[in-house]
C-alpha cells in the first residue's frame, strides 16, 4: 500500500502514467548504452537524479540564451511538472530505451530545436542548435547527475568507472549538436567554469528559482518536493552561491538534509525497484 501511495506521488510530480511497459520491446535489444554501462547504474536512482535535475535546471537558468529558449518558447512557468516529465522521459528514453525508441526522441528533439530562436534579454540572438549551448546544457546535467549520484548513494564509483560515464554521455551530447565535450568529471568541472563569465542572474532566472521553490504539488507531496529541492541547491557547487546572492550551505545543514534524504530514499527506492532500469533489464537478457 504505501509502495503504490509512492508511486502515485512521484507519478503525480512529473507526470508519469503507470508502469514502463514500452521499455520490455523488443527482445534482446541493448539500446544506446546497454546495462553494463555507467549511465544505467547512475540515471537508475530516481532520488539523485531529481537532486541532480534541480541543481541542473539552476545552472541553466543562469545563461541568458540557454534561458531565453525555454522563456520563449516553452511552458516551462506554466507546466513545470510536464516540462520535466518530458526531461525524465527524455533521460529514461536514451539511456534504457531500445536504439529505435532512443533514435526517435533525440530526432524529435533535434527538430524541435530547428525551430527554436529569437534574442535573449540583453537582445542578444540565440539559436537552440547552437553547439556552445548545448553543450551548457550537456554539461551541467551530467555534471550535476553525477554529483548527486557520489553524495546520495552509498555505492561509491571509481575515477576510472566516473570518467567512463562521461564518456558514455559524450555520445548522447554529440548526437544533439554538443561539440568537444569533455570525457573526464574534472574536465567537465572545469568546462563548466569557462562559462562564468557569461552568466547572469537577472529578473527572469530569479523568476526560475522561485518556481522550483514553489513545485506545484498535492499537499502529500509538499514535503517530499521541498526536501529534493533544497538537496538540489546543495548538490551546486561553491561559486554559484554567492552569483545567486544566497549563502553557502555549511556542513551541518548539508548533513542535515543529507540524512534526511537517506530516510526518505529507502522506501521510495524499494516502491520504485521495478521501474524504467529493471523493465529494460528484462528486454535485454528475458
Amino acid at each position: 500500500m504505501l509502495d503504490e501511495l509512492i508511486r502515485k506521488t512521484i507519478r503525480e510530480m512529473v507526470g508519469g502514467s503507470g508502469p514502463p511497459v514500452a521499455f520490455l520491446t523488443p527482445p534482446g535489444d541493448r539500446g544506446l548504452f546497454g546495462p553494463e554501462s555507467i549511465a544505467w547504474k547512475v540515471h537508475a536512482d530516481f532520488i539523485s537524479m531529481m537532486i541532480g535535475g534541480i541543481s541542473s535546471l539552476i545552472l541553466q537558468a543562469l545563461h541568458p540564451q540557454a534561458l531565453a529558449g525555454v522563456w520563449d518558447h516553452s511552458s516551462f512557468r506554466e507546466d513545470l511538472k510536464g516540462r520535466l516529465g518530458r526531461t525524465a522521459f527524455f533521460i529514461a528514453a536514451t539511456t534504457y530505451g531500445s536504439t529505435e525508441m532512443a533514435d526517435n526522441i533525440i530526432e524529435r528533439v533535434n527538430q524541435i530545436h530547428a525551430k527554436i530562436s529569437g534574442f535573449d534579454e540583453f537582445g542578444k540572438p540565440y539559436s537552440a542548435t547552437d553547439p556552445h549551448l548545448l553543450a551548457w546544457v550537456h554539461l551541467t546535467e551530467t555534471h550535476s547527475f553525477m554529483q548527486a549520484f557520489e553524495d546520495y548513494r552509498k555505492e561509491k564509483l571509481s575515477t576510472q568507472d566516473k570518467d567512463q560515464y562521461f564518456i558514455e554521455m559524450k555520445s548522447l551530447g554529440e548526437r544533439m549538436g554538443a561539440h568537444n565535450l569533455p570525457t573526464t568529471y574534472a574536465k567537465t568541472d572545469d568546462a563548466i567554469k569557462g562559462y562564468i563569465p557569461e552568466l547572469y542572474f537577472g529578473e527572469r532566472a530569479k523568476s526560475i528559482l522561485e518556481l522550483l521553490e514553489n513545485f506545484p504539488s498535492k499537499l502529500a507531496a509538499k514535503p517530499f518536493i521541498k526536501l529534493i529541492t533544497r538537496a538540489g541547491y546543495l548538490n551546486l557547487p561553491d561559486w554559484v552561491y554567492p552569483f545567486i546572492n544566497r549563502p553557502t550551505p555549511n556542513l551541518f545543514e548539508r548533513l542535515a538534509v543529507k540524512k534526511s534524504v537517506d530516510l526518505i530514499a529507502v522506501p521510495i527506492r524499494e516502491a520504485l525497484k521495478d521501474g524504467v532500469a529493471a523493465h529494460s533489464l528484462r528486454r535485454v537478457y528475458g
